[in-house]
C-alpha cells in the first residue's frame, strides 16, 4: 500500500504575454479598436473587459492541468460542465499487478496527519480494502468487478481541459471555505501559480482564510 500527497501539474508551457495579446487580438474585434493594438495594450485592455464583466472574450484560451487526488476530490471537479476531462479508470487498471506495484495508493487525509487515533484507523481501515481488491483479483474477479470495494480515499489521475473563464469560476467556487479541505489543497497553489502565470486573469480572484 502506498499513501501520496495530492499534485498538480500544469501540461500547458504557458506564454502569458502571448496569450494576453491572442486575447486582445480576439477581443477588440467587439469594438472595431483593432488600431489600438500597441505592444503593451493587452494587460490594460483585458483588465479593463474583466471589470466590466465581459469575461466571454477569455474563454479562447483554455490550460490543461493533471490532478493527482482522491477519488471523492474528482468527483466534484467533474461537475464542472464547461471543461474536458480523462480520468484514470479503474475498470480497466488493473492495480494487482507490476504496472501499478501490486498495491493501491491512496491520498492522505492530511487533516488527520496530527491526530494519530483517525489517522491509525484510516490507515488500517486502508489496508484491509487492498487485501480484499487484491483477494477478488486472486479469485479471477476483473477490475471492473473488483472496483466496488474501492474507497473515496484511492489515488486517481485527471487531466482537466478548461478554459480561463471557466478555470476563474472553478477558482471561485473551489478555493471558498466552504469546499472541502482536501480540494483546497490543490486549488490554492494551483490559483497562485496561475496568478504568476497570468496575472490580470486572475489576480483578482481573493482566497478565504
Amino acid at each position: 500500500m502506498k499513501i501520496i500527497e495530492a499534485s498538480f501539474e500544469i501540461l500547458d508551457e504557458i506564454d502569458g504575454k502571448k496569450i494576453l495579446r491572442s486575447i486582445e487580438k480576439i477581443g477588440r474585434v467587439c469594438y472595431k479598436s483593432e488600431e489600438k493594438i500597441v505592444i503593451d495594450s493587452a494587460e490594460g485592455f483585458i483588465s479593463k473587459i474583466l471589470r466590466s464583466g465581459h469575461e466571454s472574450v477569455i474563454e479562447h484560451e483554455k490550460i490543461s492541468v493533471r490532478i493527482i487526488c482522491d477519488r471523492g476530490i474528482s468527483h466534484e471537479i467533474v461537475r464542472h460542465r464547461i471543461a474536458s476531462y480523462s480520468q484514470e479508470s479503474t475498470r480497466y487498471c488493473n492495480y494487482h499487478n507490476d504496472k501499478f506495484g501490486n498495491e493501491l495508493t491512496f491520498i492522505k487525509p492530511y487533516y488527520w496527519v496530527d491526530e494519530f487515533e483517525k489517522y491509525e484507523l484510516w490507515v488500517g481501515t486502508m489496508h484491509q480494502i487492498e487485501n480484499t481488491y487484491n483477494s477478488l483479483i486472486q479469485l479471477g474477479a476483473k477490475p471492473e468487478e473488483a472496483r466496488c470495494v474501492l474507497p473515496n480515499s484511492l489515488k486517481t489521475e485527471i487531466i482537466v481541459s478548461m478554459n480561463l473563464r471557466e478555470w476563474r469560476h472553478f477558482f471561485s467556487l473551489r478555493t471558498s471555505k466552504r469546499a472541502h479541505p482536501q480540494m483546497r489543497e490543490i486549488t490554492i497553489p494551483l490559483l497562485e501559480k496561475m496568478k504568476e502565470l497570468i496575472p490580470v486573469v486572475f489576480e483578482d480572484i481573493t482566497i478565504d482564510s
